[in-house]
């Protein structure tokens, strides 16, 4: 199956080796954990996680890391807590021989549960 025929985050994640499969699991369960009301879908052959207004966060595995995608304002707001990982304009890399900072994850998800709700509708993200 090819991963832009995906449509399932079970289906997503199965497509990765066992030791990746049960990273990517962990951050799933850690994003239900933040934004338990949050829907679960495929976007850009990603698993994304929305609310009623717009994607809160998303990841995907590649080589070497776990990409997780947010929003700059996200970066600003935990930019000493992200100072040991790669960042881009919208993104955090988790290397996969470092373990998963789930905490920091859930704050991060939690926070971006609440940045949707504050922003309001009107809100590009």
């Amino acid at each position: 199956m090819a991963i832009t025929d995906l449509k399932t985050i079970d289906e997503y994640i199965s497509t990765f080796p066992k030791e990746i499969q049960g990273k990517l699991e962990k951050i799933r369960q850690t994003i239900h954990k933040a934004a338990p009301e949050a829907h679960e879908e495929i976007k850009w052959n990603r698993p994304a996680y929305s609310d009623e207004e717009r994607i809160l966060v998303m990841f995907a595995a590649f080589k070497h890391h776990i990409g997780f995608y947010v929003t700059p304002s996200t970066l600003q707001n935990f930019s000493d807590d992200l100072s040991e990982f790669k960042t881009g304009k919208g993104s955090i890399q988790f290397l996969f021989e470092q373990a998963l900072p789930t905490d920091l994850i859930q704050k991060i998800t939690e926070f971006r549960v609440w940045e949707s709700k504050e922003k309001g509708v009107n809100w590009k993200s």
